[in-house]
């Protein structure tokens, strides 16, 4: 089963078509840390995490991960963490994503296992397909509406992979 982003505002799966959000410059075949692009090509999913205070245990076929206060996603590229999941104490010295927000767009997500597995400097970190209320452009990310969001987990398979073209 393959996730397609079809164009900047369509994400198609088996019979479902949702509306969705995509980086505010576009689609790229040579992302850039910072560049506000989506990565163009075929990526495994990774574990989804949520906020247990915010969103029931969600069904997934995927690992489910409590997103906690000290929780964060490195996109320092000089850090041997960089797009990795972090641990965030006092005196860190590095660049970072807060995965505990004030705001609902982390309240769900799935990491999109984009420059992971081998990372590279400056290739872009931090790519999720997360919640959006008002399908504003981001920063690179994936973006659907909470209750899309609940039905495509219920598809997706551990060997799901999302499709970005």
């Amino acid at each position: 089963m393959t996730i397609i982003i079809k164009n900047k505002e369509t994400l198609l799966i088996d019979d479902f078509k949702f509306r969705c959000s995509v980086g505010k410059n576009g689609f790229s075949r040579n992302k850039k840390e910072g560049d506000n692009k989506t990565p163009i090509g075929i990526f495994n999913l990774g574990n989804i995490y949520y906020r247990e205070d915010r969103i029931i245990k969600p069904i997934s076929k995927l690992k489910k991960i409590k997103i906690k206060r000290n929780m964060g996603w490195c996109d320092d590229p000089k850090s041997k963490n960089y797009n990795k999941l972090i641990k965030i104490k006092k005196n860190l010295k590095i660049s970072y994503e807060k995965l505990f927000r004030k705001d609902n767009k982390y309240d769900l997500f799935i990491l999109i296992k984009y420059n992971y597995k081998k990372t590279y400097r400056n290739k872009g970190s931090a790519i999720f397909l997360h919640l959006t209320k008002n399908y504003l452009p981001t920063q690179g990310c994936i973006a659907i509406k909470k209750e899309d969001f609940l039905i495509l987990n219920k598809l997706i398979r551990k060997n799901t992979k999302i499709k970005i073209t």
